[in-house]
Formats: C-alpha cells, structure tokens, sequence
C-alpha cells in the first residue's frame, strides 16, 4: 500500500473475524512490519465487526496465556511493538466494549426487535450483514480525519466479500484492503499470535512445538475501485440499504456504458438496430420492445415488477392489434399476440429478448443489460438514443 498514513490523519483498522481471532493480531504485526520496506503502520484505533459465536472467540484476545508467559496475547503484541521502539502511545485503542467489538444485528421480523446474529446462515442475515459492514465502513470515510484499512482475512467468507463490496462502494482512493498471509504451520496453531511472540513454542495437533519467530506473516494489499469517485452526486445520496446502493450503481454503469448506443426500431418489419447491427425480432419480442423503448422516449417511470407492468402492457397490445385491424402480414396479428398476458408471459419475452441481444455481441450485448430485472421493470436507456420508425 502507498502512503497509508500520508499524514496526521487516525488510521482506523476495520476488521471482520470469525473462529480465529489471531487474524487480527496477525493483521496489526503485519501492518508494523511491512515486507516490502514501506513505513509501519500502528493503527490508531481497531475496530472488529463479528457475530456472537466470533465475539466469544476474540475473548482469547484478552485472556492471560500460559504459552505468552501469563500475559494476554493483546498486551504481548502492544509490549513487543513497544520494544521494537514502534510508536504505540496514544494507539491500538482497542477493548472488550460495544464501541470495539460490533456484532451484526438484525431485526426479528415476528418482534420488530433488534437481535444480534450468532452466525449468518440465512438470505436475511446475509442483508442484515451487508448493511451492518457500508454502516461501519461510511462511519469511517465520511470523517475526513480518518483514513481506513479493511482487513478481510477473517470470518466467514460472505463477510469478507461483502466487507470488500462496501469498500469498493463508498471507500476513497486514499483508504486500502488487506489480506494477512500466514506461512504454515502457523496459520492453524492455536496459540499463535504473531512472529516472535513471547513465551513458549506453540504446539500443533500432533503435539510438535514450532518457533514463532520463524513464521511468515505479510499483508496481500487489494486493489479495488473506489467507486464514490466516479459516482460523487450519487453516492453522497446516502441511500438507505446495502442492496439500494448497489443497484443505484449498477444502474449508473448501464446508463454509462448505454451513452455510445444508438437505437433503431423499425415497427413495419419488427427490426431492432443496434449501432449497426440489425436483429429480426419475434411478435413476442417487438410487442415488449416497442412498450418499454416507447415509456423511455416519454420518460416514464419504471415499474417494480412484471406484475406490475401487465395491465399496461396489455393495453398497449390491444391498441396496436386494433390499429393493424386486418393488414395482412402484420405481427401485431400473430396468434402469441391473441391472447392476454401475465407477468410469466412477459418475463418470458423478456428472457428471449436478452438472450438474442447477448448472443449478438458487441454493443447489442451492452442493450441486453439496459432490460427489465428483478425490482426494475423498464428499459434502462435514455430516450433520445432510440429511434421509433
């Protein structure tokens, strides 16, 4: 990582552990001794999001240890930095409170009340986690005199991927993800804390002692993309949830990449055009086109869902059939038009549709993405790029 404390900023370490809470002290002795001559880093303040089960565990943290010499692995690794001649005073504020220690909570859905997650097995507590990791990661950026690393080396696997995730949504270029790398065998010893701890060898399964000053513990530095830097006015929007971010985001990205789209319609032939590249459409297929791309020239808002979009759907598709009256050769009088559709009717048309644009490639491949989702029903392009004939 380049200048991780390029100045008096407080260096925050956020990090998420699980069953192995030496991923934490790991972390911190790897941050003060970089491998690749860069200066140390002592963070100011550390800050863990856990669950119940892992906030039991990182009670060893602050336990007295017999193979530490009596002291607690905590207190070990702030005296070995201290000797190293490390600035610790006044840093690695960190303890047993609330304000340290952040276990994901949730809402009981049947009590309206706030629990705390012993694990995450669920879909919901999947999102409850997700909105817990961008509330403590926006706590962080949106002070200015604060720099952030994100330490994902520990916990469950969905919460480092969604702690990353938060990062690369609200995060700024000058914060920074870690990964702590730990050479075996002391990776999986249970009383290893960090290289040179004090004290005995820690023994394995089988009983065989090893030296911990011969272990290899560095810092993976992982790039990502901060993306508030690309998103400024929307991303300082603040929305509420995880999930709404990130859609907010992908939905910028679609219009983006849309920007170099140019769109035909041709309604005689049931023809779509794009930049150049001419696909024949099914009745089915021109029938959903020509409603979703004729809401986005009149910039109207989009549904929710299929179920939603059917009744007007339905009445677009009789007013075209009644229009084609009896003309002979006319898509609007194929027999799939006949009938009245449902939101299966829709979605399936929908389906098709994606399915031809993304084996067309190219930028009809990019259009393939601007179609109806779950939670968006619509036509994610600007109308002045589509032209109606």
């Amino acid at each position: 990582m380049e200048d991780c404390e390029p100045d008096d900023r407080e260096v925050v370490l956020l990090a998420v552990t699980g069953r192995s809470p030496a991923v934490l002290t790991e972390t911190i002795w790897a941050l003060s001794h970089p491998a690749d001559g860069s200066p140390p880093v002592v963070p100011h303040r550390v800050v863990v999001v856990t669950t119940v089960e892992g906030r039991r565990e990182l009670e060893r943290v602050f336990q007295p240890s017999q193979v530490l010499g009596g002291i607690s692995p905590w207190e070990a690794l702030r005296q070995s930095l201290e000797r190293e001649g490390l600035p610790v005073t006044g840093r690695l504020r960190f303890g047993r409170t609330g304000d340290d220690i952040r276990v994901i909570t949730r809402v009981n859905p049947a009590k309206q009340e706030s629990e705390e997650l012993s694990d995450i097995r669920s879909g919901e507590d999947n999102d409850a986690a997700a909105d817990f990791l961008l509330d403590q990661v926006r706590g962080v950026v949106e002070n200015p005199d604060t720099g952030l690393i994100a330490s994902i080396a520990g916990g469950r696997k969905t919460m480092s991927a969604l702690l990353y995730a938060c990062m690369t949504l609200v995060a700024r270029e000058t914060d920074a993800v870690a990964h702590v790398l730990v050479s075996e065998p002391y990776e999986g010893l249970a009383e290893f804390w960090f290289p040179g701890q004090p004290g005995g060898f820690p023994a394995d399964a089988a009983g065989r002692r090893h030296d911990p000053a011969a272990a290899r513990v560095e810092l993976a530095w992982v790039p990502f993309v901060a993306l508030r830097e690309l998103f400024a006015r929307e991303l300082g929007r603040k929305p509420g949830t995880f999930t709404r971010l990130v859609e907010m985001c992908r939905g910028q990205i679609r219009r983006r990449a849309a920007e170099g789209l140019r769109i035909a319609l041709d309604t005689q032939r049931a023809e779509l055009e794009v930049n150049g590249v001419r696909l024949g459409l099914a009745p089915t297929e021109m029938l959903v086109f020509l409603f979703l791309a004729q809401r986005a020239k009149q910039r109207e808002p989009a549904f929710g869902s299929y179920k939603d979009a059917v009744g007007e759907l339905n009445a677009f598709r009789n007013e075209g059939r009644m229009q084609a009256g009896g003309r002979t050769g006319s898509w609007w009088q194929a027999a799939s038009l006949a009938a009245e559709w449902d939101e299966h009717d829709l979605a399936r048309a929908v389906g098709f549709l994606r399915q031809k644009l993304r084996g067309a490639g190219g930028e009809a491949a990019i259009l393939a993405q601007c179609l109806p989702v779950k939670g968006r029903c619509s036509l994610d392009v600007e109308g002045a790029l589509i032209h109606i004939k």
